[in-house]
């Protein structure tokens, strides 16, 4: 449902990536997207908001990864002045594997990437955030408290991901995450995924983005449509 909703890329070759970013692609023996990186790809290509329903597991991080490295490529910003990405995370294992898988696609591409979470010493993340990093991973909690440290700038910002929203709602992170986006500029991408879309959660995406295109994989019986955002439905 919906208009100007773009061709899935059903192969690697018709990405249009850039080879640095194929290498890794190549190198991680990976043969063909998946179907979530199929149908969200050409979407945040044209910068886009989406919404993604899906399950942990169907290879939704490099679905925004990608998309991630390429407006970076575009935006060319010096990290010195603060990250151009945002990824928002409900746990510090999860917020790692993100690092972990950005740090691993994006080599070839030199992007730095670090994680702030709780639990763990603030200076040597303080010391990461000095040295300029263009992509920060963090949860909400861990984000706030530096903010309002007044420890890192998000003036660049301009590509926002919220991954499993629904996760950190139920945490009790809506606060947070509503402070620490009240600081990024308004003229950015912001992509939603979330396993589940009760009304907390269609609350905050209809609050936090822009015409969004919605993405659901599997079985929507159970999900309420919302006829201002463009919906791609994969069964």
């Amino acid at each position: 449902m919906g208009d100007n909703i773009p061709a899935s890329f059903m192969t690697f070759e018709a990405t249009g990536f850039p080879p640095e970013i194929m290498r890794e692609i190549h190198a991680a023996g990976l043969l063909s997207p998946t179907p979530i990186q199929a149908q969200i790809w050409p979407v945040a290509l044209q910068n886009r908001d989406v919404v993604a329903i899906a399950k942990t597991g169907s290879g939704k991080t490099l679905g925004y990864l990608i998309p991630a490295f390429i407006h970076l490529r575009r935006c060319q910003n010096n990290p010195q002045y603060g990250p151009t990405v945002l990824i928002l995370a409900p746990t510090r294992e999860f917020a790692t594997q993100i690092q972990d898988e950005a740090i691993k696609f994006g080599r070839s591409s030199r992007i730095s990437c670090t994680c702030l979470y709780g639990g763990a010493p603030k200076v040597p993340q303080l010391k990461e955030i000095y040295r300029g990093v263009d992509i920060v991973v963090a949860m909400p909690g861990r984000l706030n408290d530096i903010l309002e440290m007044g420890r890192i700038n998000f003036r660049q910002v301009s590509f926002l991901v919220l991954d499993e929203a629904d996760r950190m709602l139920d945490m009790g992170f809506e606060l947070q995450i509503r402070k620490i986006v009240n600081v990024i500029p308004p003229r950015r991408q912001t992509l939603m995924y979330t396993a589940t879309w009760p009304m907390e959660v269609r609350k905050i995406a209809g609050d936090l983005l822009v015409n969004p295109v919605q993405v659901n994989m599997g079985r929507v019986d159970e999900l309420v449509a919302n006829k201002s955002i463009t919906q791609i439905i994969m069964t």
